[in-house]
Formats: C-alpha cells, structure tokens, sequence
C-alpha cells in the first residue's frame, strides 16, 4: 500500500511538477529576443506559476540590433575621438596604426571574445561569471564593479561639461570667439595672453584654481550640468536594458552620422590634405620604443572596454544559440573604424586651423617687416618675390623659405610660422575637445550649428559608454544579490544619487585636476590585473580546452584553436607585460598633473602634493583589493565552516572550486534541471555541457520523508 501510495502521488503530481524550458530564439533568423520567465518556474498543484513571485524574470534585448548598439556605444567613447587621434600623431602616424591593428588582432580580440562568451555562456554579471567557475575568484568580479564606479564618478563630469557647451553653442557669435569686452579701457591679461577659447575653458567653464591644493569651493554651473548628466543617465537607466536599450538606437548611431558630416566638411577646408598627410606618415622607428608599445596596448585595452565587466554584463542577456564569436570580430570592427573616422575628422580640422595661424603668423611678420625703412634695410631685394603690401599674395611655403634663408639678415623679430607647431599645441584629451577643436569650428561659417553638432557628439558618446559602464556596477550586483534584483529600480536610483553626491568633488574649481587623476591612476593598473586574472582563471585554472568545449557545444561549432594559445600564453604574457611597464612608469617617474596658472596665462606641470599621493594610491588599492581579499575568504570560510555536513561537503566543494562547468541556463533553476536523455543514477561526463534547448531538460521532484517513513513529492 505504501509503495502504491507513492506510485500514485506521483503519477498525480509529477506533471505539475515538469516544465519546459523557454527557447530561446537564435540570433539567425533574426527574431526578436523577446523578455522570458525564468528557465524553471515552479508550478503548484493547481499550475499556476510561483517563479514569478519568487524571483523576477531575468531581462533580454528586444532584438539583435539592439544588443549590438550596445556593445559597440560601450566600447565607442571619447577615447576614440580624443586620445587615439593624439597617440597616433605623437607615435609615428602610420606606424602607429600598425602596432594598434597587430596588437587588437592578437590580444583585444582575442580577450573581447573570452568576455562576450564567458558572459553569454554563464548567463551572469561578472561576479557572477567568475564566482561561477570558482568561488575563490569572486573578487575579480567586485574589482571590476569598483573600477567601473570611479570611472563613473568622473566620466559623467565629462558629460557635464559637454551639456555646458551644448548650451553655450546657442549664441551667434559664440561666447569663446573673441576676448570679452574691456573693462574701464583695461583688457582681460588672461585672455589677450592666450586664446579666446583657452580662456572660456578654464576661467568660464572651470573657474579653475592654479593648484590642486585650493580646495572646497563649488563651480555651481557645473553642479547644475553634473546633475542634469545624472538624472539623465538614471532615466535612461530606470527600467534596465529595456529603457537604456531603446536610447542606443539614438546615443549609438547618431556620433557616426556627425563624424561623417564633420569629415566631408573638414575635407573640404584649406589645410586638410596637409593635416592627414601628417597623420598618417609612417615613422617605423618608433617601434622600437617600449613607451609607444606600452601605450598601443593601453588604448586597445580600453578601447574595447576590458575588465569593466561591461561586456560580460552585456552578453549576458544573449541568446544561448547567439553568435558570440561574430559579433566580437564584429564590435571590434567597427571600434577601430570609428578610430579611423574620427582621426580623419580631427586631423583635417587641426590641418585647417594650423594652416589659418599659420597665416595669421604670417600677417604679423609682413606687417613687422613693412615698418622698416628703406635707408636700415635692403627690404626690395630680399622681398622681391612678393608685394608686401598685401600679405595674402604670400603663399606660407615662399615665406618659410624666405626666412630659412634670410632670418638672419632681418633686424627685427621675425618668426617662423611653422604650422606642425600648431598641430602639437593642445590636441590631447580635453584640450583637443574643449580648446583646439573648439577654435577650429569658431572659423567655420554657421559655427553655432557646428558648434552643437560636435557636443551633442560628445554629449551621446559620452551617455552610451556611460549607460554600459552603469551596466558593469548594477548587473552583478543584482544577479549575485537577490533582494537587490527585487528591487532594481531603487538600486538603480539610490546608486545614480551617491555617484552624485561623491561626484560633487570634480566640480569644486579644482576638479579638472581630480578628473585627471582618477583617469590616470584609479583605472589603468586595477583594469590590467582583472584581465590578466580572468585570463589567467579561464585558460590555467578552468583550462582553455574545457572553454573552448563549452563554446563549442554553446555555438554548435568550434572556435579555431588559435585562441587556446593565444589565451594561454599571448595574451597573458601581454597583459603581464603591460602591467610591469605601467608599475616600471610610477616607480620611475613621479606623478604629476597639467595645472593652468592664471597670472602668466600658460599650463605647466606640477608634481601632486603627498595627500593626493595617498589618495591616488588608495584608488589602485581599493580597486586591486577585491582580488586577493575574495580568495581568502573563501579560503576561510572553507577552514571555518561549521555544520553537521561541513565534512561531507568539503571535498565536494575542492573538486568544484577546481573548476565549475558554464552553464546555459540560468543560475538558480539550473540544479533543479536534469538532461531527459540521461538515465537516472547515471553521471555524466565531468566535462560534458549540455547546451541543447528546453526539449531536453525536465523538473525533478523534490523528495522528502514523512514521520512514517514515507517518501513525498513536494515543492
């Protein structure tokens, strides 16, 4: 009777207690990727669903498109407008796109393929991802979660500052043409002294301090702009992927149809041809600097956004069927073209407005030169080739030449107008945006509208890596913490008012120069140590061959062999390599920081005092710190464990802490599904991976024991 009791509940209950899983559609046939319920909700008696209630469905794009906006707005952000075109000029041109292609072939690819896949595969942020393969490298994932939230912290005052000249860009003439008018006949010396546009950036925009010392006052305009810049990110953040999703189509596409109006335009400027050409003349002994290699690896290492967790995040709300390996080669692609653009875009314009000062240089000597007397100076025969009277005859290669020849003849102060010397002035990171681009499009006709085209530029660049990096901080939060992921619309509002809150220290008068130092130093190093141990985690401690399995029964097909070396060996070897050069740098070299010094109306470099020392040294810690810390917890918490099966559990959890397969469903329902074609009692394969679809998985019942012994199906 007991036995036929049994038999009955569960010929009873054993189909309420068996689901399907979801499919989930392949990227292929390019279905829209519609939101699904958790892959094993559990239904009572009368069938209706508690997984819901327990636990929210995880979120999905809406399509294919979308997911891929995301990526590349992620990995395309002002680096590829204002530091690549930089490092290009400074490394040897030509040269330097070379090293980039060779170096983003063999390590950002490779790596922006093991993130996109260990994302899609495991289906978690990257705590999760990492935590999933061992608990003991769960800290690689906080690391990467605290790193995104310092770059959040500045990077959205660079959003700030865009919305300020956005809304500066609405008067005709703009506010940064021209000196301002003089007060009681006496003239601005900090203007006259500089440029009009050097001047509106750091005496109207900034308000800047001279030193990093002179603390405490608030720039209020730019805490308007700095919250503006929040509540946006918050509102296009609120909802998750679903709202951030639909502003990429906006945020992500739109820089592209700007660069490619500002290049046709650009193009056609006198003094274009002659900035490209610059650009792109190859200096191959540059490679054989160690600075030029350090610095190649460096922007493709943040180009692509590694270590952020970004794009593990990311990929994690994939398709399992999506091709992962694609849209890496893809995503890289199209980051190194918008480089391209963009270096194209910038260079015509600086060859433009090197060639206008240039010009102007001109002018000024002609006019020196023309105030001489006859009777001092033989001015006919060394100016017979043109007519002094109108300088614009002059072309600037007959001038240069007359000078090279002659300067030491004339008896005033005549100067050389060499127009590469107006190329190099100010054409790095916020200088190139804010001063030297700025003045070019001051000389364009209709400069407002250019003016607003460029920093509602800056402005959707800035948003859609914003957007991802924000995704790095909230989507392992909320997939490692379940209450969290109850309440995502308070996390994600609580997280957008401290990063506020904190953010308030860039915009004191003196907050350009702690921009500078989380960009330089809270970063980098932390950054370089995630990735060499995800590496180092996927292709020595999983085993690369094992990930390579798993992907290819994820994918249906295998991934060349190549990236198990490259991973195994390149890569890391690179990364480490990087690493050391960067530690080699600060040891060397004492940090410093750009100041500007408003009484001589020039930049100089000054060395930061010893509290800003400490403070720079307490943002590689923090950040680098979740590493080591994770692993000795779990190392203790294995040591110190108490219970009655802490015993029995603990060479179950060695073995697992070994490595622990990707999984293709999600995290929490994923023990409770068996394979249908396996036999009851039967173990599997230790590296099998089943990665096949719903059709294939069934709810097992849970047992349990009344007090007469009996055996129960229950939930």
């Amino acid at each position: 009777m007991c036995c036929l009791h049994v038999l009955l509940r569960r010929l009873l209950f054993g189909s309420a207690t068996r689901m399907e899983k979801t499919p989930l559609p392949a990227d292929e046939d390019g279905r829209m990727m519609a939101d699904t319920q958790s892959d094993a909700q559990l239904l009572d008696g009368n069938g209706s669903s508690l997984g819901t209630a327990m636990e929210p469905a995880r979120d999905a794009w809406a399509s294919k498109i979308q997911y891929l906006l995301a990526q590349v707005g992620f990995s395309v952000g002002l680096g590829n407008v204002w530091r690549f075109p930089y490092l290009c000029h400074q490394n040897g041109g030509g040269a330097f796109l070379l090293l980039y292609v060779l170096l983003l072939a063999v390590v950002g690819v490779p790596l922006f393929f093991l993130e996109l896949a260990a994302g899609q595969c495991i289906r978690q942020g990257s705590i999760g991802v990492w935590k999933h393969i061992s608990p003991k490298l769960a800290g690689i994932g906080y690391s990467s979660c605290v790193v995104c939230f310092f770059v959040a912290l500045y990077y959205n005052v660079i959003i700030a500052w865009s919305l300020f000249y956005l809304g500066s860009s609405f008067q005709s003439p703009l506010p940064w043409e021209q000196c301002p008018e003089p007060i009681h006949n006496r003239t601005v010396n900090e203007c006259t002294n500089s440029s009009p546009t050097t001047y509106f950036w750091f005496r109207k925009a900034l308000d800047i301090t001279d030193t990093i010392n002179e603390t405490g006052q608030l720039n209020s305009v730019m805490t308007i702009c700095l919250l503006a810049a929040w509540t946006a990110v918050c509102l296009a953040m609120i909802k998750g992927i679903k709202s951030s999703g639909k502003v990429l189509y906006f945020s992500s596409i739109f820089p592209y149809v700007v660069l490619l109006c500002f290049l046709i335009r650009g193009l056609m400027l006198d003094g274009a041809s002659e900035g490209i050409i610059h650009m792109i003349y190859p200096k191959l002994e540059i490679w054989g600097s160690v600075q030029v290699w350090r610095q190649a690896a460096t922007q493709v290492f943040f180009a692509l956004g590694l270590g952020f967790g970004s794009v593990i995040a990311y990929s994690s709300y994939n398709p399992l069927r999506n091709n992962c390996h694609r849209d890496a080669l893809m995503v890289s692609f199209i980051n190194f073209f918008t480089s391209i653009l963009a270096t194209l875009v910038v260079f015509a314009v600086l060859g433009f407005r090197a060639k206008t000062k240039a010009m102007e240089c001109v002018t000024r000597n002609l006019a020196l030169l023309s105030g001489i007397s006859s009777g001092e100076f033989e001015l006919n025969h060394l100016l017979n080739w043109t007519n002094i009277s109108t300088p614009d005859s002059v072309m600037l290669e007959e001038y240069r030449n007359w000078f090279l020849h002659h300067r030491s003849s004339v008896p005033v102060n005549v100067t050389d107008c060499d127009p590469e010397e107006e190329m190099n002035k100010g054409v790095e990171g916020t200088g190139l945006a804010f001063i030297a681009f700025t003045e070019a499009m001051s000389l364009f006709p209709a400069s407002p509208f250019w003016s607003a085209l460029f920093f509602l530029m800056l402005l959707n660049l800035g948003l859609s890596t914003m957007l991802g990096t924000m995704q790095g901080i909230l989507t392992p939060l909320t997939d490692n913490f379940k209450r969290l992921m109850r309440h995502k619309t308070a996390l994600t509002v609580c997280s957008c008012v401290v990063g506020f809150v904190i953010g308030l220290v860039f915009t004191q008068r003196c907050g350009n120069y702690f921009v500078t130092m989380f960009d330089d130093y809270s970063a980098t190093l932390p950054l370089i140590i995630v990735v060499i141990f995800e590496t180092f985690s996927v292709s020595w401690v999983y085993g690369a061959d094992r990930f390579l399995d798993d992907i290819e029964n994820m994918l249906q097909w295998r991934p060349p062999v190549v990236y198990k070396y490259l991973w195994k060996y390149i890569c890391l070897l690179a990364m480490i390599g990087l690493l050391g050069a960067s530690v080699l740098q600060m040891i060397l070299k004492r940090p410093t920081y750009t100041a500007w010094n408003h009484s001589t109306a020039s930049k100089g470099k000054l060395d930061y005092p010893q509290w800003a020392l400490v403070v720079l040294s307490l943002l590689i810690i923090f950040a680098s710190l979740p590493v080591p810390l994770g692993y000795l917890h779990t190392l203790l918490k294995n040591k110190l464990g108490q219970g009655p099966e802490t015993g029995r559990r603990r060479e179950t959890d060695v073995e697992r802490e070994d490595y622990m397969k990707c999984n293709t469903m999600e995290p929490d329902s994923a023990s409770t599904l068996k394979p249908l074609d396996e036999e009851v009692g039967e173990e599997p394969h230790r590296n099998s991976f089943r990665a096949l679809g719903s059709e294939q998985y069934k709810l097992l019942p849970q047992r349990e024991e009344t007090e007469d012994g009996e055996e129960t199906t229950g939930m």
